[in-house]
């Protein structure tokens, strides 16, 4: 089994910054990506950030400049620092976590999804 604890999300005033952060555990033998969707209210769920193993990260371009993803592989964590918030950004945030098991097994797994509220 493999976990992913997300923690960070709250209601925010346009402008404001906000800090999202996921930690992954489990039955983990290589974490090949981790990175953060969104899905806005009545919406698709939406790519915001990924990070491969090894590789570049990856924005949507429409939040370049504001929305930055870090990881800390040592400990299996993702943040994603939230900046210039705009009522737009008011979604579910999930973390999502592409690796591969101690059995051998390349799995997708997802978080339980945090809110994030940008309003006055």
């Amino acid at each position: 089994q493999v976990q992913l604890v997300e923690s960070g999300g709250g209601v925010v005033q346009p402008g404001g910054s906000l800090g999202l952060s996921c930690a992954a555990s489990g039955n983990i033998f290589r974490i090949n990506t981790m990175g953060w969707y969104r899905r806005p209210p009545g919406k698709e769920r939406e790519l915001v950030a990924t990070s491969p193993r090894g590789g570049t990260t990856n924005t949507a371009d429409s939040l370049k400049g504001r929305f930055t993803i870090s990881k800390d592989n040592a400990n299996n964590t993702v943040y994603l620092q939230m900046n210039n918030l705009i009522p737009e950004d008011s979604a579910v945030y999930y973390c999502y976590a592409g690796l591969l098991t101690t059995v051998g097994r390349d799995v997708a797994y997802w978080g339980e999804g945090t809110l994030v509220t940008v309003s006055s």
